[in-house]
């Protein structure tokens, strides 16, 4: 059965929204769409190569299903470890209104918080989500992710959507991995590990 793992890029207060260019997504007037690109480096890519070597699906919001289709069927290296994934491996798009999709290997998925376990069922390696900040939100509420994998950048935003909001479904997490790219940028990977424990400091 398939882990369903999340690769997202966040600010340090926690901002998504539009790391990739200007024009990704502009919606509630965001400003600074792209503000990964000056902190991408060779660390940072080959992280994220050795993570799509791990893929058997991908599970994609509409919006970056949209963006990934317009960009990525451009590059055709059979030996591109990402645009061949991204190309050829089955991408399973969350929507309730639309139903063609016309990137090779694509489907729509009406229902994703009852659909992601048949989903995990049909693979054995990872069902991937990348950026799909809308979908994420279901996923987290429901506490469906298996591993999180936070790259986070050092840059203030103060506003954009971001990837952990008030509807997340508490839960205790587990650092397994990290590391830090010469440009700054700390990749930390988490796992589930139960339900929230607390304490206290206070003198008895």
């Amino acid at each position: 059965m398939a882990e369903l793992t999340v690769t997202t890029f966040v600010s340090v207060d926690g901002v998504m929204q539009a790391p990739g260019g200007p024009k990704e997504d502009t919606s509630g007037g965001f400003r600074y769409g792209g503000w990964v690109f000056p902190h991408a480096d060779k660390d940072m890519g080959a992280i994220i190569v050795e993570n799509f070597s791990k893929v058997d699906a991908f599970l994609l919001g509409r919006g970056t299903y949209d963006i990934f289709a317009a960009h990525w069927p451009k590059y055709t290296d059979p030996n591109d470890p990402i645009a061949s994934k991204l190309n050829t491996l089955p991408k399973h798009v969350a929507s309730r209104t639309r139903e063609n999709f016309e990137w090779g290997n694509s489907s729509g998925v009406r229902d994703v918080a009852a659909e992601v376990a048949s989903l995990k069922k049909r693979y054995q390696g990872e069902l991937q989500v990348h950026g799909s900040a809308g979908l994420l939100q279901t996923l987290i509420r429901q506490d469906l992710v298996d591993e999180y994998r936070i790259f986070t950048f050092p840059v203030l935003l103060g506003t954009g959507k971001r990837l952990f909001g008030s509807s997340a479904a508490p839960g205790a997490l587990t650092l397994k991995a990290s590391k830090t790219s010469g440009a700054g940028v700390i990749y930390s990977v988490y796992r589930r590990s139960g339900p929230v424990k607390t304490g206290s400091f206070a003198a008895e």
